[in-house]
């Protein structure tokens, strides 16, 4: 019996290889994408911790202090800040990509007798540039001195370098999304973080996902349902409202962490703006001389986890006398939802119109004795909840205040809690234009690795061919 041919067996091999090679950690999930001219991010997210321990640090029994979310942040999982709004450049040719996001967080702790803290440091605003195998994640820093208390202030400091070794960031389509990339702090970066850490300290990976537009145009926000078109309303009475509310951010946090492991889904309209929901289509009377209000909203937003099932839907403002009530439907375990729940009350005081606008922004909440049943005891009443924002438009000209803009583009690995128990080293480079609204999808790597065990099964087979060959011969 004769072997067969040489040149069969190693072109199995080669196939083989490529396989192997194409499941090795640092390999690139990429739909297909042009290498034109830089086209414009504009839509998208950055999730970063900074550094967990430091977090850990400031809360803890020693600093006593608290962190504070800035400029639409929001938090994802249990120790990472979402960071919003990208906007940039990529280039499909040679993999240069640039984009900034908005929002910071506010760390402060070691209180003293004056009121004032030791430590103060506030990052905001971050940028990451990446060019070939390495890139920079920038921040604007406000941080006080470790022991002589000096505030410096700085713009655009190059506070990470991230590693990118094995990544591709060629050829992306309708989204660049990368996840788990390394993060060191650099020497700029340890003086602007005040003396806490020495250059070279490892800090919490970064992953980001953002929104390639295929011509250079102008960004055209984040996606709404399509709203009728506006014209004046009689007076008293609007269209075209929105109430945000972000629930309660631990509440969030509980959600996507790992006892509950769960997520969130939008449907009928509402929108998720990272740190909150915004319930649009508003419609009621506004009083101005009176200062009272009384509105109706669309959207629907669904908590789901283990042990957990609850949505908030047709909710309704109220105001009078400077006292605001937002109530929502409100279903557990997908049975009949009770309706028009009072869940808090909020200071409406602020309400006021302006350029045809009656607005009030982020006024204090407070949970009622209703919301703590729908909460089903998690929360007392009277803790604080999130704030309420409210924007009414009394002219057709009158605008919306924007809603951060998260991108259209499935999030990285981390929102999946357990993303880790199903990716390797999940540093990837992938492009994906799906419109899941929900807080959580997971990193796109099934569809290659089921497309690599095809390979497999392919050569497998090749194989199994070869060696009958062997046999009959």
């Amino acid at each position: 019996m004769l072997p067969p041919p040489r040149p069969a067996r190693a072109s199995v091999v080669a196939l083989l290889a490529a396989v192997l090679a194409g499941l090795a950690p640092g390999a690139v999930a990429r739909a297909d994408g042009d290498s034109g001219p830089a086209r414009t991010v504009s839509g998208g997210r950055l999730d970063w911790g900074v550094k967990s321990s430091f977090q850990s640090y400031v809360t803890g029994p020693v600093a006593q202090g608290r962190w504070d979310l800035q400029g639409g942040a929001a938090t994802i999982g249990g120790s990472r800040f979402r960071f919003h709004s990208a906007k940039g450049s990529y280039d499909a040719g040679s993999g240069a990509f640039e984009a900034g996001f908005s929002g910071g967080v506010h760390f402060t702790g070691h209180k003293k007798p004056d009121g004032s803290y030791e430590l103060d440091l506030t990052l905001s605003r971050p940028t990451v540039r990446i060019a070939g195998a390495s890139g920079t994640l920038y921040a604007d820093m406000v941080s006080k001195a470790k022991g002589t208390g000096e505030v410096t202030r700085a713009s655009q400091v190059p506070l990470a370098a991230l590693d990118l070794k094995g990544v591709n960031m060629r050829g992306a389509g309708a989204a660049v999304t990368l996840a788990n990339v390394p993060a060191t702090l650099t020497s700029d970066g340890a003086k602007a973080f005040a003396g806490y850490y020495t250059a070279g300290t490892a800090l919490d990976p970064v992953a980001l996902s953002a929104d390639v537009l295929a011509g250079a145009g102008p960004s055209p926000g984040p996606s709404t349902p399509e709203q009728p078109e506006k014209k004046d309303a009689p007076k008293g009475e609007f269209t075209g409202a929105a109430v945000d509310w972000g629930v309660r951010r631990t509440f969030r946090e509980y959600v996507t962490g790992s006892i509950a492991q769960g997520s969130w889904k939008l449907t009928d309209g509402a929108q998720d703006g990272g740190a909150l929901f915004r319930f649009p289509a508003g419609k009621g009377t506004y009083d101005e001389a009176a200062r009272t209000l009384d509105a109706a909203f669309t959207g629907t937003v669904r908590f789901t986890g283990n042990h957990l099932d609850l949505a908030l839907s047709a909710v309704k403002v109220t105001a009078k006398d400077g006292k605001g009530t937002l109530a929502a439907d409100v279903a557990s375990g997908g049975g009949e939802p009770r309706k028009a729940v009072p869940l808090v009350t909020f200071d409406a005081s602020g309400l006021k119109e302006k350029d045809g606008l009656a607005a009030v922004t982020e006024a204090p909440a407070e949970l009622t004795a209703e919301g703590a049943e729908a909460f089903a005891g998690m929360y007392r009443k009277g803790e604080a909840m999130d704030p309420v924002s409210l924007a009414v438009p009394l002219d057709a000209k009158a605008e919306l205040p924007p809603l951060p803009d998260l991108g259209k583009a499935s999030a990285p690995a981390e929102d999946d809690p357990t993303a880790g128990q199903k990716a390797d080293s999940g540093r990837k480079v992938a492009t994906k234009s799906a419109t899941d609204t929900s807080s959580s999808s997971s990193f796109p790597v099934l569809p290659v690795v089921a497309g690599a065990v095809g390979v497999v099964v392919v050569a497998a087979a090749a194989l199994v061919v070869l060696r009958r060959r062997r046999s009959a011969g």
